[in-house]
């Protein structure tokens, strides 16, 4: 079959999506987009209690239930204090690297729908003035938000409707070069954006899947439950996510890579094998890996103790939960097998 994917639609979908807030727990802006897009594409879409989104594909044999998952959460962090002087502490929603945003520009989110944004900055954060400014260690608790507003005091601070427990986002900084994607948050929104583009060939093709498919899109994989609850008809549950780039990994940003092994566990070995023939069918240009400190949500439902044969791939994230990078080719290697996976050829 030749899947003549849709690139440009691939790359406007991530630019669309990667501009959207969505750290951890925050559902609130991406949901609507996520039921706009699925109206552009015909498809029925539903929410379990998670606010985990499905679009509801019919298969050619509805007996059998598969699910694709493809994760909407974002690193990002949560007010956890307002100091005297009017600064924010925060804690990380997930496996943040502070040094990889030190100087951003963040966006507070009031539970009223305010945003206020701000600059997230060391404490010893200028080399004119610390000693330290070079050697400080960056954490949560040597860094803090300077809102771009006029405030003094923790009361200042209130006064705006900002409170402890509000949701913060930074900036993705989207660019596409030589068909290079670089931006915070490739993990996950390219991989959202591959089954969104298998998705829209399916559908322009008039082809229809193997089995009954779930395409669901969580919203806590990145602190490790976003597919712990899964339907209980879904006997197959295939994660697409970031691929890992080092010196023990065999892929690359222009490839897909097919995960063996997470920290956690190994893959299911029937169901990772069928995708690795699904791979050699579609001509995917592929690599098989272990990878070290990871996880997806297919393993995380498998932890939870779900009924489920896991799998998992996607493309090579070079510099991954910093600003990242990938590859258009690694983009639509991936989106290929998903959609080899979903018509099951």
């Amino acid at each position: 079959m030749n899947y003549n994917i849709d690139k440009k639609y691939m790359i406007d979908m991530f630019k669309r999506l990667v501009d959207i807030p969505s750290p951890v727990s925050y559902y609130d802006e991406i949901n609507p987009e996520m039921e706009k897009i699925a109206e552009e594409l015909g498809v029925p879409y539903e929410y379990d209690r998670k606010h985990t989104i499905y679009y509801v594909l019919d298969g050619q044999d509805n007996s059998k239930t598969v699910l694709v998952g493809a994760h909407l959460d974002t690193l990002g962090m949560v007010v956890r204090h307002i100091n005297s002087d009017g600064t924010l502490l925060c804690r990380n929603l997930g496996g943040l690297n502070f040094n990889s945003i030190e100087g951003e520009t963040v966006t507070v989110h009031t539970r009223d729908g305010k945003k206020y944004t701000g600059l997230y900055v060391c404490r010893s954060h200028s080399t004119h003035v610390f000693d330290d400014a070079r050697t400080l260690e960056r954490t949560e608790n040597t860094m803090y938000i300077s809102l771009d507003e006029r405030v003094h005091s923790a009361e200042d601070v209130r006064a705006l409707g900002i409170e402890n427990g509000d949701i913060v986002s930074f900036e993705p900084n989207f660019e596409y070069v030589n068909g290079y994607v670089k931006s915070r948050f490739i993990d996950d929104k390219a991989c959202v954006a591959t089954v969104l583009g298998a998705l829209k060939f399916i559908k322009d093709n008039n082809l229809k899947p193997k089995y009954r498919t779930l395409l669901a899109f969580p919203h806590y994989e990145e602190i490790n439950h976003g597919g712990s609850y899964i339907p209980k008809e879904v006997e197959e549950y295939v994660a697409v996510d970031i691929a890992l780039i080092g010196p023990e990994n065999n892929g690359s940003e222009k490839k897909v890579s097919i995960c063996c092994k997470d920290a956690f566990s190994p893959y299911d070995r029937g169901l990772t094998t069928q995708i690795i023939n699904h791979a050699k069918s579609a001509e995917c240009d592929y690599e098989v890996d272990v990878f070290y400190l990871y996880g997806t949500d297919a393993n995380a439902a498998v932890r939870a103790g779900n009924n489920v044969y896991s799998a998992a791939f996607g493309m090579g994230c070079f510099s991954s939960h910093g600003r990242e990078r990938t590859h258009i080719d690694g983009i639509y290697n991936t989106a290929k097998l998903v959609a080899a996976y979903i018509l099951n050829k």
